[in-house]
This record gives structure tokens, sequence and C-alpha cells, in this order.
């Protein structure tokens, strides 16, 4: 009995230290950020109203509670500012992450096929970016892209434009840097998903008669779906949020929700109604992981 007691109480631990991570820094976070979204804008340090002093006891914290509304998500539903700004990183995530999927997976599939020994190299030369920092990329492109950069410049040398063309501030090159900075990102679960890929089986669909392109739609695409999945689950839901790619690189036209989020919570310090937009954001997000996890558990099921 003691043996028991002494194997199963770690293993105990080990499951429930995920969900203490999980309640600690995503739970306790998302309540504060619930509480002030539901709080009014104020002049004061903290920049809203009411503030909860535990201290006071109950009867204090009683009236507070009573006093939080909803008005700041009335807002987010009555201003199209927020709405267009949702839409428009909505439009632009899925734009993205298609152009993503399209340039990463053949690089995937073919780093999938690579001699053992090259695979590790191929690998590190997709991490190598990762080395410097995110901030100093997106800077580069804006030398790159500038009117008189290295992509104008080489243009001209080429005799493919006959004036320098304006790429700044458009949202071709907001799409260039969102592409250039999260296409690892597609890359690797990508990656992971076809080198685990048993060669038999397009073998097997070659001696069946299928031509190598009907064994790939037929074999290789549909058993790589989760890593497709994945993929786009991790470039889908950071751009959705994505402030400094569109703030340096895109026009001010339109703005994305995170520089809507940033407008209010920093220039316009109305931390309630940035909060609201927060929620807002993580609320619309739910679906597609929900949509993923039940795709998983299909794929699970059918491989079982």
């Amino acid at each position: 009995m003691s043996s028991r007691r002494t194997f199963t109480r770690p293993g105990r631990i080990a499951a429930i230290a995920p969900y203490l991570w999980l309640a600690l820094f995503f739970l306790v976070p998302f309540g504060f950020v619930l509480k002030i979204s539901l709080s009014q804008t104020a002049i004061a340090q903290p920049p809203y109203l009411p503030v909860f002093d535990l201290t006071q006891g109950w009867e204090a914290i009683k009236p507070a509670l009573a006093a939080l509304s909803l008005d700041n998500f009335r807002l987010l539903i009555s201003d199209n500012l927020y709405a267009l700004s949702y839409l428009r990183s909505l439009f632009v995530a899925a734009v993205s992450t298609s152009i993503l999927l399209v340039i990463g997976y053949p690089i995937a599939y073919g780093m999938a096929r690579l001699p053992r020994r090259w695979q590790a190299v191929a690998m590190m030369l997709v991490i190598v970016p990762f080395w410097t920092s995110f901030l100093i990329r997106i800077y580069a492109w804006i030398n790159i892209l500038q009117h008189d950069g290295l992509l104008n410049k080489i243009l001209l040398a080429l005799h493919l434009v006959s004036v320098p063309v304006v790429w700044l501030s458009t949202d071709t090159a907001m799409y260039l840097g969102i592409v250039y900075s999260y296409l690892p990102f597609m890359i690797l679960p990508l990656y992971a998903t076809l080198a685990k890929l048993d060669p038999v089986l397009l073998e097997a669909a070659g001696d069946l008669g299928a031509s190598p392109r009907a064994a790939f739609w037929l074999v290789t695409f549909p058993l790589s779906l989760p890593g497709v999945g994945a993929g786009a689950l991790l470039c889908f839901i950071p751009v959705v949020g994505e402030f400094v790619i569109p703030d340096l690189l895109a026009g001010s036209s339109s703005m994305m929700i995170g520089q809507t989020l940033w407008l209010e919570f920093f220039t316009n310090r109305d931390w309630p109604v940035a909060s609201a937009v927060a929620i807002a954001l993580l609320i619309l997000l739910v679906p597609p992981l929900l949509l993923y996890d039940r795709l998983q558990r299909r794929t699970l099921e059918g491989a079982g």
C-alpha cells in the first residue's frame, strides 16, 4: 500500500499542476480584466470605478458589485469602430493563414522527405529567425520596403518598374510582415505531422494504381490535417490580435482590433472599454478552438 501511494502521489501532482498553472496565470488575470470591463471610466488611479477594497469587508464590496454594468459591452455593439476592427482582424487573419498554409505546406512536405541528416539542418534554418528580436525583424522590413529601400532598388535595377513603388503603409506590406513572422509557426506543426507518416502507405497506394498526385490527395493530405489545423490555429489566433506589424507596416485608414485596444488603453486611457474589447476578442476566438478540438476528437476516434 505504501509503494502504491508513493507512485500515485507524484502522478496526481503532475496531473493537477497544469490546472493550477491555468488557474493562476489565466483565470485570475481574466477575472481582473472582466471586472474592469464591467466598471466605469474615471479620472483617477486606477482609471476606473468601482475599486474593490477587500479590507473594508463585504458591506463595502456589496455596493461596488452593484455598481458594475454592461455599458462597455453595449458600446462595442453600438459603435461601428469596434465592429469594423473585429471584422478587419478576422479577414486579415483568414487571408494571412491561407497564404501561410499555401507557402508552409510545400516547405514542410519537402523537409519531411529530406534524408534524416538534412532534416535537422532544414529545421535549424526555419528556427534561426527566432534568434533575432521580433521588433528588429519588423524594422528590417521597413528598411527593405521604404521608398529608397532594397526592394525598390532591385526592381529598378532589373527595369521591372520605372519609378519606386509605394510599399510601406499598405496592406501588402502588412501581409508580407505577417507571413514572414508567422511562417515558422505554420511549418513546424506541419513538419511534425508529415514526418511521422509511414511511407508504406504511399507504396500501397501506388501498388493499387494511384498516381503520385492521387496518392498525395488521398493519403498524405488527409493524414496531415491535424498538422494543418494546429498550424492554422497557431497563426490565426495571434494574427487576429496582432498590433506591432499592422501599426508599423500597414496604413492607418482602417485599424485591426489590436490597434484599437492599444488606442483605448494607452491613448484614451479608457481601461474599462479596452478590457471589454479584450474580453470580446477572447470570446471571438473560442469557436475556432472548439471546432479544432472537435475535429481532433473525430480524427482520434476514426484512427481508433
